[in-house]
């Protein structure tokens, strides 16, 4: 049995990264996942939807403008309910000191860009929320 939500059982993703072209990516293979998608360009955009509606899990970008990944985890674990959120990042980063920087601050998981839905698909297996 999946645990019911007020909206309905469709659990939510938000994609928060500065390219419209991973947004756009991403939202497709999240939505063959079977969730709800939100896109934002930035970590504040990110953070005012969550401080609305928290998603189930947040794909999360590092480097982006206004508030970057690092930034808008901090301030999404400190909201109510934040520490619920699954958080996977998603980046180019790929040295093994920012990974665990990452995992460090918060993060459930972590993926490399260029990525594909299987990929996704198990990385949303591993925190949960498939």
């Amino acid at each position: 049995m999946s645990k019911g939500k007020a909206q309905g059982d469709m659990k939510t993703c938000l994609i928060a990264d500065d390219s419209v072209v991973v947004r756009k990516l991403a939202r497709m293979m999240v939505e063959d996942l079977g969730f709800a998608c939100t896109e934002v360009n930035d970590g504040k955009q990110a953070l005012d939807f969550c401080a609305r509606q928290l998603p189930d899990i947040v794909l999360l970008d590092w480097n982006m403008p206004v508030m970057n990944g690092m930034e808008f985890m901090a301030a999404l674990r400190g909201l109510p309910g934040g520490q619920n959120v699954k958080i996977v990042f998603c980046t180019t980063e790929n040295e093994m000191a920012a990974i665990k920087t990452a995992l460090a601050a918060g993060a459930d998981e972590y993926i490399m860009k260029p990525f594909d839905t299987d990929i996704l698909e198990s990385k949303f297996r591993e925190v949960g929320v498939l």
